[in-house]
């Protein structure tokens, strides 16, 4: 096999702004500095979120994990997370199914819902304080999708055997009091911190003999039939017989470029509110509209909202952007709440990847022999990053996931 080489992409500003998970307690990980010329069986490229369960995920099965971050652990586009846990995928399943076939499309919504309940095992399994909560979720009818469409959509996924219930326009206002033609109420969510979900991933990683390196930004890979060389921007080596590489946004070459946009997004959190004046259940709330939002609330009673995606990636321009986005956001969600008192307190903006049918982008680089990129697309990052590790995992151990032709890119 003849060695091919390759170089990462430069750094990039993965956030703006402050985001409200920049003060979450319990986000240091121990991290060391590479020694020159180190060797192990795995290194995965990233400590964010996607970094650290794949991590863990190696780590309990026992293999040697090195995580290399440019930056301290989480301090990418972790944070800029709003941390929603769904199994529904940004594609609604009818749409998915004209895409890629309904049998393929059955398999990737069942696959997402199994992965919440997998996160939901890893985190009870190693004690992981993730500040999850369970949660439904409740996606309104918008200008994309009306009232009509959604109730299809909720037949076609009870149809499929998942937990969703269309509600007319009466029954959303009596349930939850917004004022909208329809919604879509489905169970097998949850919410987390992101920021400290990470950390803690990690430091279980390194309770079961992981290894976390940091500052160690990666300028270039060689791999051949005898391993994988990483080069470090000091010109340190480190060798290894897999790569895993998870930088989200500074995505690594070798990707099908058709396969996903690179996206922009803001989000906001309010000022804490009185806990009676969240809606009923705490449920998630994202819209089928375009420009859309989605909504959760947190911990300590604030209104956490995200959306006005744009295909705007300058970072200048971006973080220009925060203060006239952020009032766009507020606006929408004292409406939809009918609460005109709600105050901004966080704002940023992050970038993520989008793909054309909402799914992740899961491969062996081509040019590069023992090297996997994992890109999550879409608002389901995190669940995505569950499926990732499942499917990185076998990968290590030369198997495929059965459902990893799925997550190819389209």
């Amino acid at each position: 096999m003849s060695s091919s080489s390759g170089r990462l992409s430069r750094r990039k500003d993965l956030h703006d702004g402050r985001a409200l998970w920049h003060d979450s307690p319990k986000r240091t990980v121990r991290t060391r500095t590479l020694r020159d010329g180190e060797a192990f069986e795995i290194v995965i490229i990233g400590g964010g979120i996607s970094g650290a369960i794949t991590a863990l995920v190696l780590a309990a099965a026992g293999h040697e994990v090195a995580v290399v971050d440019r930056r301290a652990p989480g301090e990418g586009s972790t944070v800029a997370s709003t941390a929603m846990i769904q199994f529904e995928i940004d594609t609604p399943l009818r749409e998915l199914s004209s895409q890629i076939g309904k049998h393929d499309a059955t398999r990737a919504y069942h696959r997402s819902a199994r992965a919440v309940r997998d996160l939901a095992e890893l985190i009870e399994t190693h004690a992981i304080d993730a500040a999850w909560a369970d949660r439904d979720a409740l996606y309104l009818a918008g200008n994309e999708i009306g009232a009509r469409g959604l109730a299809m959509e909720a037949e076609a996924r009870r149809a499929i055997g998942l937990p969703s219930e269309f509600l007319n326009k009466s029954l959303v206002r009596q349930r939850f009091g917004f004022d909208v033609t329809g919604a879509i109420l489905s169970s097998g969510s949850a919410e987390i911190d992101p920021a400290r979900t990470s950390a803690e991933c990690l430091r279980a990683a390194q309770r079961l003999g992981a290894t976390v390196i940091s500052p160690c930004a990666i300028s270039g890979i060689e791999s051949g039939s005898g391993g994988v060389t990483l080069e470090t921007e000091d010109g340190k080596t480190l060798s290894c017989r897999k790569v895993v590489v998870a930088t989200g946004y500074e995505v690594i070459g070798g990707l099908p470029r058709d396969a996903f946009d690179i996206v922009s997004s803001w989000a906001i959190a309010t000022t804490p509110i009185a806990a009676d004046r969240i809606w009923p259940t705490r449920c998630l709330i994202w819209e089928a509209a375009d420009p859309y939002l989605y909504l959760r609330a947190t911990r300590d009673n604030r209104i956490l909202a995200g959306g006005e995606d744009s295909g705007l990636l300058d970072p200048k321009r971006r973080a220009a952007a925060v203060p006239a986005k952020s009032e766009k956001l507020i606006r929408k969600v004292r409406r939809l709440l009918s609460m005109p008192d709600l105050e901004i307190d966080y704002a940023w903006a992050g970038a993520f990847a989008d793909s054309p049918t909402g799914l992740p982008v899961f491969r062996e680089l081509p040019t590069h022999r023992g090297v996997f990129a994992i890109l999550g697309c879409g608002g389901n990052g995190i669940t995505f990053s569950m499926i990732a590790a499942d499917v990185v995992k076998a990968w290590v151990r030369g198997r495929r996931d059965p459902d990893a032709d799925l997550f190819l890119g389209r």
